[in-house]
């Protein structure tokens, strides 16, 4: 088979495939999957600007990294795609697990137990509002 004929889509066409809009992914965040979703569960769906405020002032460690992925792709919206951030909503955002760092921790009696250490890539999309 010939490279042709295997090819995958592309991201882009992926996530967003003929509409406007753009992403960003932020890869081996080191917080796991689990924190980072209940922030994002709260932004999906919501305008860029509203969700960069309520990232500002949530309580959450994991409001930081949301809120730079979102700026990223509203910033990737603007230099591709032409549109203004009050244009765009967060159309998706999702969260997977990324590498999980094996570390010990000695115990009693010469045993020991193991700590992970989770990361979770972030991904977010943004689209331009129907008109």
């Amino acid at each position: 088979m010939s490279n042709a004929e295997k090819t995958r889509p592309s991201r882009r066409d992926a996530l967003l495939g003929d509409r406007q809009g753009s992403y960003a992914i932020a890869r081996g965040v080191r917080m796991s999957a689990s924190k980072v979703r209940r922030v994002v569960d709260v932004v999906r769906g919501m305008d860029v600007t509203a969700a960069l405020d309520t990232l500002k002032f949530a309580p959450q460690a994991a409001a930081e990294p949301v809120s730079k992925v979102i700026a990223s792709a509203a910033a990737n919206a603007e230099q591709t795609e032409n549109l203004r951030a009050e244009q765009l909503y967060v159309s998706q955002a999702f969260v997977d697990e990324g590498m999980t760092m094996r570390r010990i921790r000695p115990r009693a009696k010469g045993s020991a137990s193991r700590i992970l250490k989770r990361s979770s890539h972030i991904t977010v999309v943004v689209e331009a509002k129907e008109a």
